[in-house]
């Protein structure tokens, strides 16, 4: 007898829009229809949802400002969106006036657009085109890669200027064969960021093989010389080359075929001696340490607790702000893979309520910790603001410019904001 088969899953919409009363009525609609919604209410919290789970359309409003109508802040999006998955179906949102805002939208890459307000129908009709998009287009990816199944490209969380040059450069090399190194510090996204670039290639569909370098450097390990020629159709992943004495990255040099694509990653490519260097960095990106990517640490530690959340079936309130200040000012060990760590554990071991500075394994000891009088009187936004303006200050030994830079201020409002601290 056959056994029944299991029902499909609903199809996943994922929403932005800073309107909460937009949310609720889609959600029923949806519902009815037997449409899964995921809300966002800003284009951060929508990456971080795409990075937990994929979704099979997107419906974006096109601004998140009260009285702002030009659309800057949706575009801004769009092309995040579509520059992380280029695949992605996109339905704009824009009000009863912007049509040549949602034409130029479409140009921009999105599928369509609906105005504001909608009918519910004209809705439903134009998401469900969308996703019968999205499915024509996941059909067409999965002829092309190897073991039937798509995957969702890998994407890189945060708002600064450092990281969004990294992006920025994942997607120009991504679809070229050129071979890359990464640089940056442990933890800082490396193996993330080799991901992308594979995932963008024209070698997607065979397979990211990761190797070790002192491995691939061993003429006797035939396991790493079987894992190199696996690596023929897609791409090597070669990890820590920097760690190589100069003879052994002599015999990597000799083993490498060459008509393969490689990524290489190190810390610094100092090290590296000038043939091996020339050989696996026709491109470098160099990923930047957290301390240098101002409020990205804020935004990734609510991407982390999310993610335990979802892994772990804990849901939690959120972080205390003195853990936000905390997390902002912290440089933490093992970098972002330190901070998701951490985060992860605070999830797992706490009560489901707000997140605390001591969670995070931050603070002072018991015996140090301030009245809770003390603590009180600076748990506040002006003050979250203050130590925020000053650190990034000080890592940046007061230099206006790159302080501004990290915090994504405009230099007349860093000073405004110095000004107002007494900094």
């Amino acid at each position: 007898m056959d056994s029944p088969t299991p029902p499909s899953s609903p199809p996943r919409v994922l929403l932005i829009d800073d309107d909460r009363d937009v949310h609720q009525a889609v959600a029923v609609l949806f519902g009815r229809a037997g449409i899964e919604l995921v809300s966002a209410m800003q284009p951060e919290e929508a990456y971080s949802a795409l990075e937990l789970a994929p979704a099979d359309a997107i419906l974006l409003d096109l601004n998140f400002t009260r009285g702002r109508t030009h659309g800057e802040e949706g575009f801004a999006a769009l092309a995040r969106l579509l520059g992380d998955d280029p695949d992605a179906a996109v339905v704009v949102i824009t009000g009863h006036s912007g049509i040549r805002i949602a034409v130029a939208a479409m140009q921009a890459g999105a599928i369509d657009f609906v105005m504001k307000p909608w009918r519910n129908e004209e809705l439903l009709e134009r998401v469900r085109a969308a996703l019968a998009h999205r499915q024509r287009r996941r059909e067409i990816a999965a002829l092309r890669q190897h073991d039937g199944t798509p995957a969702d490209p890998p994407r890189l969380l945060g708002a600064s200027a450092a990281i969004e040059r990294v992006r920025d450069l994942v997607r120009r090399v991504g679809p070229t064969t050129a071979n890359v190194l990464i640089l940056g510090p442990a933890g800082s996204g490396r193996t993330l960021a080799s991901r992308a670039i594979h995932h963008a290639s024209p070698r997607a569909a065979g397979e990211l093989v990761m190797l070790d370098a002192r491995a691939a450097a061993d003429p006797r390990d035939d396991a790493a010389g079987a894992d190199i020629g696996r690596a023929s159709g897609g791409t090597l992943l070669l990890r820590h080359v920097d760690r190589l004495a100069e003879v052994a990255q002599g015999r990597l040099l000799a083993r490498l075929p060459a008509d393969i694509r490689i990524i290489a990653t190190a810390e610094t490519a100092e090290p590296l001696i000038r043939a091996l260097r020339a050989r696996v960095g026709t491109v470098e990106i160099a990923m930047p340490p957290l301390a240098q990517r101002g409020a990205d640490a804020l935004l990734l530690a609510r991407h982390f607790a999310r993610a335990a959340e979802r892994r772990h079936g804990k849901p939690v309130l959120g972080f205390m702000p003195e853990a936000e200040t905390a997390i902002a000012v912290t440089p933490w060990s093992d970098d972002v893979r330190g901070l998701a760590q951490a985060v992860e554990r605070a999830v797992v071991l706490g009560d489901g309520g707000l997140i605390s500075e001591a969670d995070l394994g931050l603070g002072p000891s018991p015996a140090e910790a301030p009245s809770p009088a003390a603590v009180a009187s600076t748990l506040n936004l002006e003050e979250s603001e203050r130590v925020l303006v000053a650190a990034a200050l000080k890592r940046h030994g007061f230099n206006v410019s790159h302080a501004a830079e990290e915090l994504g201020l405009s230099r007349a409002a860093l000073y405004r904001r110095m000004a107002k601290h007494g900094l």
